[in-house]
């Protein structure tokens, strides 16, 4: 029997299925999910706005005008009113939103760095390290969030910086949890039986080969890390422990919007409504990359 050699077009689409690799497989089912693509773009353009808006305002953020205390939307030269000290609701709102998702990414990327290597460690060593490593953990895990915030503002005075490190030393636990189980399930694999047999250090191990078959998972809880910082700066400012004046956050404009919201209901309806579709956006993008990495776990 002949068999048909492949022409040129059947041999180019074998070659691009053979060189196609799980990400981008998950890039494409990715760009199906049309919740996750408009979740996207929205976000993209919150964080623009963020970033370039305040420059493009006649307004400073801490500008104080008493000429136009608790002026309504669309009056007077701002868009979306002013605040009990005449100050521009619309480039503090930028200013918050930039602040906010500051601290998101910030403490993100610090709970990021030390949980996939608290986790990868412990799950890769383990025996008694194991034990210590998640033992403290756990330890960590029994204070509350507050006190141990309140302790570090006594401690220390209230700045951003410490905003970090408190959230930071805090969300880090959740993701060090699921990359030790994670690693659990890789440490016995043939791939990394092969990389001992080839006389691969520990180091080297986690480094080349645990850690890179770890980013689906962390990639997907890092989106929902994210607002799950934003909520918790934004719990804090509302507390007034968080961002201090005149600086804002959407946490702070929301707790400034809560007292003044008799008078002035604006101030609060804007900012709660940049923080819903901020969180919102996050949450969809999450879900959008929770099903493309892993479209089974639906």
């Amino acid at each position: 029997m002949t068999l048909l050699a492949p022409d040129a077009s059947t041999r180019m689409s074998l070659a691009a299925a053979k060189g196609r690799s799980l990400w981008d497989d998950a890039g494409r089912r990715l760009l199906r999910n049309k919740a996750a693509v408009a979740s996207m773009v929205i976000l993209g353009l919150l964080v623009l706005a963020a970033v370039v808006g305040p420059f493009l305002l006649p307004f400073a953020y801490d500008q104080v005008d008493k000429e136009d205390v608790w002026m309504a939307p669309l009056s007077a030269g701002h868009l979306l009113g002013s605040d009990a000290l005449g100050r521009d609701l619309l480039v503090r709102l930028l200013v918050g939103l930039r602040v906010s998702l500051a601290i998101g990414f910030v403490a993100t990327l610090v709970s990021l760095v030390i949980g996939v290597a608290w986790g990868a460690v412990a799950g890769y060593v383990g025996g008694k390290v194991d034990e210590v490593m998640m033992r403290f953990v756990d330890v960590l895990y029994s204070l509350p969030f507050i006190f141990f915030v309140i302790l570090l503002t006594v401690t220390f005075g209230s700045n951003i910086v410490l905003i970090f490190v408190a959230i930071g030393a805090v969300e880090w636990l959740t993701m060090s949890r699921i990359v030790r189980g994670q690693t659990l399930a890789l440490k016995n694999k043939e791939f990394i039986e092969a990389a001992r047999a080839a006389g691969l250090g520990r180091a080297a191990i986690i480094a080349r080969h645990i850690v890179p078959n770890l980013l689906g998972p962390v990639v997907v809880y890092v989106t929902l890390t994210i607002p799950a910082v934003i909520l918790a700066e934004s719990f804090l400012s509302f507390l007034g422990l968080g961002v201090q004046p005149p600086m804002a956050s959407l946490g702070a404009l929301i707790a400034g919007g809560a007292s003044d919201m008799e008078l002035a209901p604006w101030l609060l309806v804007f900012p709660s409504l940049v923080m819903v579709l901020t969180l919102m956006c996050f949450n969809f993008i999450g879900d959008g990359l929770r099903d493309a990495i892993d479209p089974k776990d639906r």
